[in-house]
Order: structure tokens, then sequence, then C-alpha cells
């Protein structure tokens, strides 16, 4: 008969199983070979599967209740939990990899999609939806980010569970006060940026993000003025359009006149505490901090809205990492895998995991759901995200080098950018000279 383990208990086997991976591979039916093309079987749809959370920490309560759940509807299949902390998943999936020991099922965002299909690891799971009750109930631009991601054959390798999407919050008691628009528009966000900003009165119209993850939310803010709705142009990155060049030295000109001076350095939970400090007008971050904010000023202070528009209301925006989840190819229990993958992607489950997470379902039936709309960000989002409003600039996340590229060998330069010691186009010009390369790289390998 089986037994419920404690979520504390959990929590402590799945941190000594993140440090002993190597030790699943007989657990998840792995030979032991660590070839990414062992092509595994569709087992007998009970018994044990393996589940890698690629979170762990942070949403461990929340897939713990998920596979509470299955345990109850599927009696007969077991899932063993492992979290893994998300700077630690991409090092453990290749250790995995070159060792043995993949799990059955693993959280696959279209961050780190590329490394492990580029290795033959994941299972195509287009087949597998076409016949699956979900068929049709998946966010649409979701599907096409993680197949985007997924490499060049164009195949989906994860099903979606939730986007993270951009948000710009904005205080709407100051917003009145000093008798502003909403910042709906780009034009109105910059006329609220200078209007708000008083710093003799360390008061300021907007924080921006210039420390650990700048990039993506400058290229937010580049792709969403200039309205360029593609990231390539052939084989040549639209990045250092002149549009885009005057988009960059805009909003980095922010920094100092808008801004507080401390901005160069800030990573996102220095730029949230900051902005809950109350003295600044608008935030660029998305759905995970917004509880934060209904802590620091009570629901009735605050909005979270999309990202501007153009004038004409076409709203442009970088595709924020899709979460998914993966069936590696090397899994001797296919069918319990894919059943577990169908049931956290189903309405009920799919809602009570984003609720928790505070994300936009990728189950289109949960978006609807009264929490959703009672979460006036994330009803925003999920409507910005199917309602034909927004065109999304899908980044090329299948390229192995992009993490690199868009974060370690970059980011200083954006701060050199914000300091005035190095020109935008400069800035542009060197990011889409790597990118290009890397582009032509992954061509030629293919």
């Amino acid at each position: 008969m089986k037994t419920s383990m404690s979520r504390s208990r959990r929590a402590a086997v799945a941190v000594a199983l993140a440090s002993v991976l190597a030790l699943t591979a007989t657990a998840c039916g792995d030979d032991g070979s660590g070839a990414g093309g062992d092509k595994g079987s569709e087992g007998s749809g009970k018994g044990k599967i393996v589940f890698w959370d690629n979170n762990g920490g942070v949403r461990t309560d929340g897939w713990e209740e998920i596979i509470a759940d299955f345990e109850k509807a599927h009696p007969d299949i077991d899932v063993e939990y492992v979290g893994i902390a998300a700077t630690e998943y991409q090092s453990k999936g290749d250790t995995a990899l070159q060792g043995g020991g993949l799990p059955d099922v693993g959280g696959v965002g279209a961050a780190m999609l590329a490394g492990f299909s580029a290795q033959n690891a994941l299972e195509p799971l287009d087949g597998r939806l076409a016949k699956s009750s979900l068929n049709g109930l998946l966010n649409k631009d979701m599907l096409t980010s993680l197949k985007a991601a997924g490499g060049r054959d164009g195949r989906l390798y994860s099903v979606p569970t939730s986007a993270n999407n951009g948000v710009l919050y904005y205080r709407t008691d100051l917003f009145r006060k000093a008798g502003l628009e909403a910042p709906t528009t780009w034009d109105t966000f910059f006329k609220a940026a200078a209007e708000l900003t008083d710093a003799g009165r360390n008061e300021f119209g907007y924080t921006i993000r210039g420390g650990a993850g700048s990039i993506a939310q400058a290229l937010d803010a580049i792709y969403g003025q200039s309205g360029i709705t593609s990231f390539w142009n052939g084989d040549k990155t639209t990045l250092n359009d002149p549009e885009n060049v005057a988009a960059l030295e805009k909003y980095a000109g922010l920094y100092k006149k808008a801004t507080p001076a401390a901005d160069v350095n800030n990573d996102f939970t220095k730029m949230v505490a900051q902005w809950d400090s109350g003295t600044i007008g608008m935030l660029n971050h998305n759905l995970g901090s917004y509880q934060d904010h209904v802590k620091a000023f009570g629901a009735d202070r605050f909005r979270g809205i999309p990202l501007p528009t153009q004038p004409d209301g076409k709203r442009v925006q970088v595709s924020n990492p899709v979460d998914g989840l993966g069936l590696f190819k090397s899994s001797e229990n296919k069918e319990a895998a894919w059943k577990f993958i169908e049931f956290a992607a189903s309405r009920a489950e799919n809602s009570k995991f984003n609720e928790s997470a505070g994300q936009v379902p990728a189950n289109t039936q949960a978006a609807q759901d009264a929490w959703v709309q009672k979460s006036e960000p994330t009803k925003l989002a999920a409507q910005a995200l199917s309602d034909g409003s927004t065109t999304i600039v899908q980044l090329p996340y299948y390229l192995p080098d992009w993490n690199t590229i868009s974060k370690a060998d970059n980011e200083p330069n954006f701060q050199k950018v914000l300091l005035g010691k190095m020109s935008a186009k400069k800035f542009l010009d060197t990011l889409a000279d790597q990118l290009n390369k890397a582009q032509a790289e992954w061509k030629q390998q293919g």
C-alpha cells in the first residue's frame, strides 16, 4: 500500500538526491551509457517514474501538491521528486547526459531546451499531444516559443506549463497626484518617467535594471519602441537596426535623469526592493513580484499592466522564457511519464500550480479561472498573450551560446552604456556580431 511522504521529508530527500544524481540511473531506467539517443521504452504505464523540478525550492510546494493529486488519481504510479535549484539545473543535466541518470520527466524551459534537444535527449511530443485531451487547449504562443527554442526541426520537445510575462508596474496614487495618464504607450511612459522625477526629494519616475538580468529587460524596451517584429533578417540579427539603436539610446538615457544612480547595479531583488520603498513611479519586472508589491502598498495603490504599446495600440515584446515539461528519451516508462505530463498540464492542476507561482497558465481553460480574473496583472498578461494585440519577437534560445552571450559577455557592457562609457550603437553592434557568428556556426553544424 502506498504511503504518503511528508513535505519536509520529500524536501530532504530531494536535496540528497540532487547531490547524487548518478545514483538515479537504475530508478530512471537509464542503461548507464549516458547516450542522449537511448530510445528507452513505453513501459507498462505503471510503477515508478522520476521527475526533476528545474526550480527546486522555489516551486517545490506546488509540485508536491500536483504529485499528490496525480498519485491519488493514478495509484499504480509513484513519482519520485528531485528538486534542483534553477542555477544548477543545466550542469546537472549535462552531467547526466554524459554519465547516465536522466529522469523520466523534467522541467525543460525554452532557455535550456536547445541543449537537451541538440543531444537527442528528449522525446518529440507532437504525436502524443495530437492524440491527447490537451490538444487545442495549450496557449499557441507558448507552443510556438518552445518549438522555436527546440532547434532546427521545429518539433515540440516540451509541453508548456507557464509563462512569466513582462509587466509594467506603476503607482496609481503618484500618477493621480501628478495628473498623468496611465503609461500604456511608450510616449506616456517616457513622459511619466520625467515628470515624476524630483532627485532633490529622492523621487524618481522609473527604476532601471542595470545589473544581472539587464539584457532581457533592455530588449523588451528596444523592440517595444522600434516595433521591429523579427529578431532575424535573413542570417543577420535586427538587434543593431538603426531604429533599435535609437530606442536603446532613449531607454538608457533614463539612467540618473529619471532613475536612482544606484540602478546601475540593480538585479531584480534590488530593483523590486527599491520600488517597494515607495518613492519611484514605475518598475518593469514580471508577474513574480506582484505579491511583494501588494504587501508593500496594498492592491489599490499600484497596477501591473502589459508593456507599453505603439501609438496604434500594437504591442511588441521579446519572448519570455516559457517553462514546460519534457519527456526524456531514455525513460523506460514513457507511458507513465506522459500521463504525468498530461495531468500536470490539465486545467485543474495547471491552474493550481500557476496560482501559487503567480504566472500565466499554459492551459487556456486554466487561464479563464477565477483567480486569474482577480489578479489583474495575470489577467491582463494572459489577454495580451492570446488576444492578438501582442507580437512576440522570438529570441534565439536555440543557440547554444545564447545564455553566455546575453548574460556574462554583455551585461558589463550594458552598464558601460548606462554610465556613458560605451555608445548604444557600439553595444548593439558588439552583441549583434556575436549573435551573427553564433547563428552561422549553428547553421554550419546543421
